[in-house]
């Protein structure tokens, strides 16, 4: 690369920055005040992950705004744009496909290895060699069976459970045919996929396929690469994530509502401070339930504690919080704050969105970093890998390593005193329960809610956060706004975790709720906001639109449905898997904060919008302001409700015996 091509690209970078530059810069790093509190209380100038997003900026040259970089072979990297090609002739449009493919294949891996995982801990389980673990709900378990084609007739739940987990376990490397969870989409919604070839055929094989396609000079077709694109993430969210999602709760009891509390607040000056963060739910969720053993609780007494404390970070959070009541203490960015206040004894991590940085940081503090998972190990800590079969063991080792290091306390303890209420736990079968009762059960009133325009429609806030833009005022900013118009949220993950932080995860949060949305919630009793679980249990959500779509009132598809999604602070690859497959699932879909990386090819954008929308009804594309993307969201849900000529508001009418004769005449 010449000196002048790079400047040229550099500038070009700089000039792009500001277009795509955001409504609200990071001059405050975050709307929460505690992270706030703890960066600008440091006395010592330490290296956060805020620090570093100021002096180290995006690449140049790979950005999605500037330019296209192809690294897929060793004749690159080659930079492209809409009149050049890479050495190979790799136009841009291709080169952006196969960029996107292979985030989403990374993305996909990531949400169904946790499946695989899970399956197989289901299969020790019932074979009664995982350490403390028994299947806490078999009601899920006989459905799961149901859907998967497994007979649960005269067996007993050992037996279902261990063929569950091989037919799950099947799910992965099967080469042909369907997997078997798409049967739980609307068929309609089937009926599309398998027109267009994009019906998963086995995960791993989608993965693969989808790497393979993009390697050096075989797909070459961008419609033809984002078809596979597709394909990869239905995989994900039809397949890893929801088996993910399905045996947790078996394992671990599907989530019911229950109150907690969240922020850096929820640690404890005189208690042994744990922290769990990551997304693999099956150690910590032993952990929590330990902490409270007599024993433990003794042992951190005579080390001069007054008890054991443990609170969440990230997904893992998310998992113990809707079972346990664990509080999420914060979400990807508040992850430095938690060593940075001096109060954490030990903080224990398996997998995904874990930073490096932990490392370095516990090293300056008293904190100790365990990583438990043989996937995932970090420089500086210590490595104490969880099996399926020593959870118990190794627990309560964890729980002893913290409790011995509460003596070790040497640098000030700095906890700031912002604690917020929440409500969480909404599982589809609850919210199936909540709306209908133990004996008639059904999403009808929600149904009916939507049509007569008190519920204007369903909006899913989900995502990550990303330290380019200031830390969780998108996901809140949105959250407000649109309960404010009456439309139900539901959220997920860090999303989830910014939204109980801000304190809008309570029936009080109703005050900000139009009246319509009030009215629904108050008689229902649920707040207008709806935390549905983990990043992996964005499967929920596809669940919950397939029963409203089957309650009937609202179309025949998800695509008939008034709803869509919002990843506003993304960061992951997994978002990207994620938002292709909502909009696979027929869902417009909106991204903010950064680019995708295809922006600067218009062709792979309009394949994703127009293209999707002709092709599956969804859609799915950036959008940099957040007013305007609110102001886009609003619009196609506003335009679903005027296809299904339920855009027009009815006044609610009290019957009398007249008029009700007069219906049974007619």
């Amino acid at each position: 690369m010449d000196k002048d091509n790079l400047e040229k690209d550099i500038k070009l970078n700089q000039q792009n920055s500001q277009e795509y530059k955001v409504k609200n810069t990071v001059d405050k790093i975050s709307t929460d005040e505690a992270v706030c509190n703890i960066i600008n209380s440091m006395e010592e100038e330490i290296s956060t992950i805020f620090s570093r997003s100021k002096s180290l900026k995006p690449c140049p040259i790979g950005s999605a705004v500037s330019g296209i970089c192809c690294k897929n072979c060793s004749m690159g990297p080659c930079r492209v744009r809409e009149n050049t090609t890479g050495l190979c002739g790799a136009t841009l449009a291709t080169i952006a496909a196969r960029n996107l493919g292979r985030h989403i294949a990374a993305g996909a891996s990531a949400h169904s290895d946790h499946g695989r995982d899970m399956a197989h801990l289901l299969a020790l389980t019932a074979q009664n060699k995982a350490e403390g673990l028994k299947i806490k709900d078999e009601l899920k378990l006989f459905r799961l069976a149901k859907n998967l084609g497994i007979s649960t007739n005269d067996r007993t739940v050992n037996e279902i459970a261990a063929e569950v987990a091989e037919k799950s376990l099947s799910l992965f490397g099967n080469q042909t045919g369907e997997i078997d969870l798409i049967k739980i989409a609307p068929k309609k919604r089937q009926d599309i996929w398998r027109k267009y070839n994009v019906v998963p055929r086995g995960i791993d094989r989608e993965v693969v396929e989808m790497m393979h396609r993009t390697n050096m000079g075989v797909d070459q077709d961008p419609e033809n690469i984002l078809d596979q694109a597709i394909r990869t993430a239905l995989s994900d969210g039809w397949g890893g994530s929801m088996l993910g999602t399905e045996i947790t709760d078996i394992l671990f009891t599907t989530p019911v509502p229950l109150a907690a509390k969240s922020n850096l607040g929820m640690l404890k000056k005189d208690e042994v401070n744990i922290v769990i963060h990551g997304h693999e739910p099956t150690l910590s969720e032993i952990i929590a339930e330990l902490s409270d053993q007599e024993e433990l609780v003794q042992y951190a007494k005579s080390k001069g504690a007054n008890g054991i404390n443990v609170v969440g970070i990230c997904c893992t959070a998310n998992e113990v919080l809707m079972r346990q009541g664990v509080a999420p203490i914060g979400n990807f960015l508040s992850q430095e704050a938690a060593i940075l206040t001096g109060a954490v004894e030990l903080m224990v991590v398996d997998i995904q969105c874990i930073m490096q940085s932990l490392g370095e940081l516990a090293k300056k503090y008293h904190t100790k970093l365990v990583t438990s998972s043989p996937k995932a190990k970090i420089p500086g800590a210590i490595h104490m890998e969880f099996n399926e079969t020593n959870g118990v063991t190794l627990a309560k080792e964890i729980i002893k390593t913290a409790i011995d290091n509460f003596k070790n306390r040497k640098e000030k303890i700095c906890i700031p005193e912002i604690k917020s209420d929440l409500i969480a736990g909404f599982s589809h079968e609850y919210i199936r329960y909540m709306l209908g009762g133990r004996f008639r059960e059904s999403f009808r009133p929600l149904n009916d809610g939507i049509i007569d325009g008190r519920i204007q429609g369903i909006v899913a806030i989900v995502g990550c956060n990303n330290a380019r833009i200031t830390h969780d005022d998108y996901h809140n900013y949105l959250a407000k706004e649109l309960i404010k118009r009456d439309y139900l949220v539901v959220q997920t993950g860090c999303g989830a975790i910014a939204n109980a932080k801000c304190g809008i995860m309570v029936p009080e949060a109703m005050e900000f709720a139009g009246e319509g949305l009030r009215s629904i919630c108050e008689a229902v009793g649920i707040p207008p906001i709806l935390h549905l679980g983990s990043c992996v249990d964005n499967s929920r959500i596809l669940t919950i639109a397939s029963e409203i779509v089957k309650e009937g009132g609202l179309g025949e598809d998800i695509s008939d449905l008034p709803a869509a999604g919002i990843a506003p602070e993304w960061m992951s690859e997994k978002a990207l898997s994620i938002g292709t497959y909502f909009a696979a699932s027929g869902v417009y879909v909106a991204f903010s904060g950064q680019p995708i990386p295809i922006e600067s090819s218009q062709e792979v954008k309009k394949i994703m919008t127009e293209g999707w929308q002709e092709k599956f009804g969804g859609q799915l594309e950036y959008i940099q302001d957040i007013d305007l993307l609110l102001e886009k969201v609003i619009n196609v849900i506003q335009a679903k409700r005027k296809a299904l000529k339920i855009d027009i508001k009815k006044e609610r009418v009290l019957m009398d015996m007249e008029a009700r004769r007069k219906l049974q005449d007619v």
